[in-house]
């Protein structure tokens, strides 16, 4: 198609307005926005009558490529984008995740190079600072001056492996807020985790359904009251992901009124999930198990009010693929059934420790939000664009080039059909993973039609995109 599209009776969609007009997109930015727009000679012209038009979304909290728990997760950056785009999301945010052994330089080279030239959608990464000492500091400085990175993550959680200790994290904290980088943050205590685990498994209880109760709503309300303490000393601006429960999300809120710098992020998966999917018998609860947990129903219900009042400021994925006959069976009970990290039995039982966390759904997100969200009246339209693609924007120093439908914006749009039924199954969506955790669902509305930079890569909802298109986002920090 042209490097010219004119999209005709678009009805246009922001955060926070909604007009009817044409766009008119010509080398990957969005030139003009009006009425009757006459079409340039060689335009490719769509007409939108009848749909809604996003701006392209955005999903900040991704993991494509992950070693975790002794494993890879199953997506490569050519499934996951292929995936990302056919629900409407046209950047992602990684994840790089390195060990406490590995050079931090080193690691965000590798990320990007699993990335580069690969990826159908444009995509950025936070570093992940899972030490801090004198060489990581000096090299996260040379990342975020050098590679294009303006933001951080750390865990308090997953000791021994991708977790600090808080010597660390006030470091980290310190030079962000020096550098005016974000810090996202996975909030558990990760030695009330460890003990309880301990605990749990002595007394024989090894199933999936022990997952949520080793890590309970207050070892994350612990977790996120740890963060923002120390972001109250060090001035440092923190970003709480994927955020499941009332408890943890109010002390958050609090601290904002305290003048805590701070923003949230639930994932899709609390949204429409609750802790009964993770007692399923027969092994089936591993295929929702996810840190933290899915928690009890009243937190789901507290989730999607937040969510309409602009408490909590977007909607992610923590998309985290694993298959679930052999990687999810690593944690297997039945000595029978588990599998050591090559998948080959193993001869003695596992334990739900040792199910690798995650639930791919980076392909459904956003169907998920607009069926259960705006479909149902839980939210409004506004607060969708808002929570799925223009927050995201905002805090991660990406709008407005990306998160808005705007003169001067990158043509990122998603011409969504609202009436259009559909069912998910693993069968035919484009993630590498043998599972749906949503299978058999029925979803209201669904991405039609979804260009990258005026390029379109979905069209009637069936791919026609490039492998490579996608760009990597540098970012500034404070930008």
């Amino acid at each position: 198609m042209s490097s010219i599209l004119l999209i005709r009776n678009a009805d246009i969609v922001n955060a926070d307005e909604r007009i009817k007009a044409d766009i008119l997109c010509e080398d990957g930015v969005i030139r003009k926005i009006a009425p009757d727009l006459t079409s340039p000679e060689g335009a490719t012209v769509i007409d939108a009558a009848g749909r809604l038009v996003f701006p392209g979304f955005i999903d900040p909290h991704v993991h494509i490529y992950l070693p975790f728990m002794g494993t890879f997760s199953k997506d490569d950056w050519a499934s996951g984008s292929k995936a990302a785009l056919m629900g409407g999301t046209t950047t992602l945010i990684e994840m790089c995740c390195p060990g406490r052994a590995d050079d931090p330089l080193e690691a965000i080279h590798l990320w990007k190079s699993k990335a580069a030239g690969i990826s159908s959608c444009d995509y950025s990464f936070h570093m992940g600072v899972t030490r801090f000492d004198d060489e990581s500091r000096d090299a996260l400085r040379a990342i975020v001056e050098h590679e294009g990175i303006g933001s951080f993550k750390v865990f308090l959680a997953y000791k021994g492996a991708f977790g600090i200790d808080d010597t660390e994290l006030y470091r980290t904290l310190s030079l962000s807020a020096e550098l005016g980088v974000v810090v996202t943050a996975h909030c558990e205590n990760a030695e009330l985790v460890a003990e309880t685990q301990k605990k749990l498994i002595a007394e024989g209880k090894t199933g999936p359904e022990w997952h949520e109760p080793s890590r309970p709503v207050s070892v994350e309300a612990e977790g996120c009251h740890h963060l923002v303490t120390f972001a109250g000393l060090t001035g440092a601006e923190v970003y709480v992901v994927h955020t499941s429960n009332r408890d943890a999300v109010q002390i958050l809120n609090s601290a904002r009124g305290k003048g805590i710098k701070v923003s949230i992020e639930t994932v899709a998966p609390y949204l429409v999930f609750d802790n009964t999917y993770a007692e399923k018998p027969d092994f089936e609860g591993a295929k929702y198990v996810m840190s933290p947990p899915i928690r009890a129903k009243e937190h789901q219900n507290y989730l999607w009010d937040a969510l309409a009042e602009g408490i909590i400021d977007t909607v992610a994925t923590d998309h985290a693929p694993f298959d679930f006959q052999t990687q999810k069976h690593m944690g297997h009970p039945d000595p029978a059934k588990c599998v050591d990290a090559g998948f080959q039995p193993t001869g003695k039982a596992g334990n739900f420790t040792l199910i690798p966390n995650g639930i791919p759904s980076v392909e459904e997100r956003v169907k998920l939000l607009f069926s259960h969200g705006v479909a149902t009246g839980r939210i409004d339209l506004g607060t969708f664009v808002r929570t799925a693609s223009t927050r995201a924007a905002e805090i991660f120093g990406l709008y407005p080039k990306k998160g808005v439908i705007a003169v001067g914006s990158d043509a990122d749009l998603v011409i969504w059909d609202p009436e259009w039924k559909g069912v998910i199954a693993a069968k035919t969506h484009s993630m590498a993973t043998d599972y749906s955790a949503f299978e058999g669902w029925e979803v209201t509305g669904r991405p039609e039609t979804v260009t990258v930079r005026g390029k379109v890569m979905v069209h009637g909802g069936e791919w026609c995109g490039s492998t490579g298109w996608g760009e990597f986002l540098a970012r500034k920090p404070g930008a």
